[in-house]
């Protein structure tokens, strides 16, 4: 295997071209046996036990195990009753990411790039793990290079800048090379196979060259921040705590080491991103039954966020099904419009919405050709020349017609395009092509009219996006007045506010036209690209949708890009979400689970984290007052297990549909702050009380149950506006704290209360509660 990672520009010693008719299936299955195939390693592809291994092998779950080592040090056996808890959230998070992982695979099998190859002569589809090295395979416009190649055949441009940041096409023709993880833009080539599989650029990288450069997910990083703060001051304080009661306070190792403990595993949010974890793996779950391939976890999130949504309109709008209508002449007849579009289309074997349609009722020529340029976005028009020197040239009016568009023709593709229909126009002439001129033409031929179907429910889909004040923006690279008239259809409100994006020249101009323009047409690849970051330079989450290879710019640079299963290979797999069944009313469901996600898990964050809170508060007051940590663990595990664990996997996993609103940090923190300190409060009252001659575990139980009481106010609030699920989650919690209170307390060093101790605990509790609305206003008021 090469190890520089560097792009290969030199053949291997033993290579041999293959022959021209391709490899045998005996070749072929000889050299799949031999480990020649272009199978990747997938370092996604994790067993269970490894997945385990993960889990557990956490910086919290690590210190878990550790304070548990403490406590049976010490004989305090009862205390460890949190390493369950523990043990529950690793089978829980590393089964929930072996279905979501087992769903995405599943998933990406369907989404998997396929390749035409030759073999025995005949060109066959298969799967890119069925290819080898040596494999001759055919590529076309928007096919995606699955292994280092060397073009034997044809000529092209291939699309490079996921690997080399270069935005331009590259031209490709016989002995170029082609690498993996970049995409055919123009063009017919026949290459072959010489890198394959881990030892191709890509396999070398482990597949970074088609890696976006897109944030990670706000919602982790923000909640990475939290951890990395906590695990800060995490142990400092439980150090220095229990020092203090063991050198100056003189208390026992057996009794100072369970206290310093609770105070450490107080601080510890251990079930926050393993709630987070399987929030998002649900969702990727339920996506999967609607046929939504989430490839990125943060796709979720990401289109939950959005406020302005980008369409193509072929193939996202409308079916991208084309019907060829008619044919026109212009200065020639209709039949012999018909015969030369036939030469033409003789030329071109490449897969497109446009040329199928031709296909369908035009029968190609076999007639071969001298030169031939391909279709492109960047021209919008292809061209070829023939032996006896006549030049065919079909594309957009505009780009092919030029200053010699004549008035009464341009009124007539004007009326079709008002009618939402594409026109091409088929021009003759005498030359040879290039990519760099086209010779000028002396006929116009005549003009070809094709259709195209709106999806069944956009209309109703568009509603929903404009309903949650999501702006819709159509991009596209057909006619602006036809794409106005689609919009229309659709029910896009401005539908009439469009724009030619040939005549936006500068970032200027294109910064002024993302606000005032609904619809742009005749956009290059590049300008799709520009139009996006001009949207985000205005401060909007932009999603982008597309399906073709002149989409992929754009659907790269959004926040959130989507992709539809019937479009190119490289489109795909350049997205993070893509609807493999092409239904576009899918995306509602994923912009609600993100929605889901995100607001539920800012709901249970701040339950997890006023015990965080609290218990750092606590943790300080205890270092400079003369008085003892007031909790063991195992009544802090009562707290979290009842009042903060279970009624946050609830509130994360029922459905939400209510928009985002703030920062999620800033919104939890200033959620969770207000019971932390009425909880930390409460509890250095209860241990206060010790001064006043009440036993210490009479004042630890008024602490716990007090603890717990704010933490059921915090979960009410969190709660709100309530529904049957909520309600009966209030008072199953209520219920089993108090059961556990009344019926199983010696388990938890909980005691009876005296008569003066149930009326201060009434007081407190009152007096918590209070604390928590006044601090929630100052909060609100300083926001």
């Amino acid at each position: 295997m090469r190890k520089d990672l560097t792009l290969p520009c030199e053949l291997p010693g033993d290579f041999a071209f293959t022959d021209p008719t391709g490899l045998t299936a005996s070749q072929a299955e000889e050299k799949l046996r031999a480990g020649r195939g272009n199978q990747m390693t997938d370092p996604d592809n994790l067993s269970l036990p490894r997945i385990l291994l993960n889990h557990t092998m956490t910086l919290f779950n690590l210190l878990n195990l550790s304070l548990a080592l403490c406590l049976l040090l010490v004989g305090s056996y009862r205390n460890m009753l949190f390493l369950f808890v523990v043990f529950a959230n690793i089978l829980i998070g590393a089964v929930q990411e072996y279905r979501a992982r087992k769903t995405i695979a599943s998933l990406k099998l369907l989404n998997a790039p396929s390749v035409h190859v030759l073999r025995d002569g005949k060109e066959i589809i298969l799967e890119k793990e069925a290819t080898v090295e040596g494999d001759l395979i055919v590529l076309r416009g928007g096919d995606q290079v699955v292994a280092d190649c060397v073009v034997v055949d044809g000529s092209g441009a291939a699309m490079e800048s996921l690997l080399t940041g270069e935005s331009n096409a590259v031209p490709k023709q016989i002995n170029s090379w082609l690498y993996s993880g970049s995409y055919i833009v123009e063009g017919r080539l026949l290459a072959q196979q010489v890198y394959v599989g881990d030892e191709s650029y890509a396999g070398r990288l482990t597949c970074e060259a088609r890696k976006d450069t897109r944030p990670a997910s706000r919602l982790m990083t923000d909640l990475n921040k939290l951890i990395r703060f906590d695990s800060m001051v995490l142990i400092p304080l439980g150090v220095l705590l229990f020092l203090k009661q063991l050198l100056l306070r003189h208390i026992p190792v057996a009794e100072a080491v369970p206290s310093s403990v609770a105070a450490m595993i107080g601080m510890i949010p251990e079930g926050l991103v393993l709630l987070t974890s399987v929030a998002m793996a649900v969702g990727v779950v339920k996506l999967g039954r609607r046929n939504a391939l989430v490839q990125e976890l943060s796709g979720i999130e990401t289109l939950a966020r959005v406020d302005v949504l980008c369409l193509d309109k072929t193939g996202t709008l409308t079916t991208g099904t084309m019907e060829l209508e008619t044919v026109e002449g212009v200065e020639c007849t209709r039949e012999e419009t018909e015969k030369s579009l036939s030469r033409l289309l003789g030329v071109f074997d490449e897969n497109s919405a446009t040329l199928n349609a031709l296909r369908a009722k035009i029968t190609p020529a076999d007639e071969k050709p001298r030169d031939v340029l391909p279709f492109s976005s960047e021209r919008k028009k292809s061209a070829a020349t023939f032996y006896d020197g006549t030049m065919l040239i079909l594309g957009a009016p505009e780009f092919v017609l030029g200053d010699r568009y004549p008035a009464e023709l341009r009124e007539r593709v004007e009326q079709y395009a008002a009618e939402g229909k594409r026109v091409l126009v088929l021009v003759e002439g005498q030359g040879l092509v290039s990519a760099e001129s086209l010779p000028p033409f002396k006929t116009i031929c005549g003009i070809c009219v094709l259709s195209d179907q709106l999806r069944p429910v956009v209309d109703e889909t568009l509603r929903y996006f404009r309903e949650q004040d999501v702006d819709i923006r159509i991009i596209s690279g057909d006619n602006p007045i036809t794409v106005s008239m689609i919009a229309r259809r659709a029910g896009i409100p401005g539908w009439d506010r469009y724009v030619d994006a040939s005549s936006l020249k500068t970032e200027e101009d294109l910064d002024d036209a993302c606000d005032r323009y609904t619809v742009f047409g005749r956009v290059t690849p590049e300008q799709k690209k520009e139009l996006v970051l001009a949207l985000k330079r205005k401060g909007h989450n932009v999603a982008m949708t597309g399906d073709g290879v002149n989409d992929i710019p754009a659907l790269k640079t959004a926040d959130c890009s989507i992709a539809m299963a019937g479009g190119a290979d490289a489109a795909r797999s350049s997205a993070q979400v893509t609807l493999l069944s092409s239904d576009f009313s899918v995306l509602p469901d994923v912009v609600l689970e993100g929605r889901r996600v995100i607001n539920n898990i800012t709901r249970a964050a701040s339950l997890f984290l006023t015990k965080t809170i609290f218990s750092f508060l606590l943790s300080l007051l205890i270092l400079v007052l003369p008085a003892v940590y007031p909790f063991q663990p195992i009544q802090l595990t009562l707290i979290s297990s009842l009042m903060i664990g279970l009624p946050g996997f609830v509130l994360a996993l029922e459905p939400s549909g209510e928009r985002i609103r703030g920062d999620f940090l800033r919104t939890v923190l200033y959620r969770a702050l207000p019971g932390g300190i009425a909880a930390a409060c409460c509890a250095s009252i209860s241990m206060a009380m010790t001064w006043a001659g009440w036993s210490h575990e009479l004042c630890s139980t008024l602490a716990t149950l007090c603890a717990g009481a704010i933490c059921w106010i915090v979960l009410i609030r969190a709660c709100l506006p309530l529904n049957h699920l909520r309600r009966a989650l209030l008072l199953v919690t209520a219920g089993a704290f108090t059961l556990a209170f009344l019926l199983l307390g010696h388990i938890f060093f909980l005691v009876p209360l005296t008569g003066p101790a149930v009326a201060l605990f009434c007081g407190l509790v009152l007096l918590g509660g209070g604390l928590v609305l006044l601090c929630d206003w100052f909060l609100k008021r300083k926001s």
